[in-house]
């Protein structure tokens, strides 16, 4: 099994920053990818940032946020890290972080909230 607590949420006004952390434990392999998901109040659950694993790690960004947001991992600490930069109100939502091997395993969210 496969425990992700995140933690780093709050509140922040527009042009702000924060950064999100994700700290698994369990039977974590560095090889296999890791995300962050953010769903708001009535909507869907959508892709943020995800981050490959191995020696060479590739990235991928919702167009909504590139340029904006950076995924990184630490596989020594196992933990996955979003630094959101020039946050805007349509960034506010629960944000969730993802561990994936064969099966899917989430985080229970932290809450980002964005003011105008």
């Amino acid at each position: 099994q496969v425990q992700l607590v995140e933690s780093g949420g709050g509140l922040v006004q527009a042009g702000g920053s924060l950064r999100l952390s994700c700290v698994a434990s369990g039977t974590i392999f560095s090889f296999n990818a890791m995300g962050w998901y953010r769903q708001a109040p009535g909507k869907q659950r959508e892709l943020v940032a995800i981050i490959t694993g191995g020696l060479s790690t590739s990235t991928n960004y919702a167009d909504s946020v590139k340029g904006r947001f950076t995924i990184s991992r630490d596989n020594a600490k196992n933990t996955v890290y979003l630094q959101m930069n020039s946050l805007k109100p349509e960034d506010t939502s629960v944000y969730y972080c993802k561990y994936s091997d064969y099966r899917d395993f989430w985080g229970q969210g932290t809450q980002v909230t964005v003011s105008s």
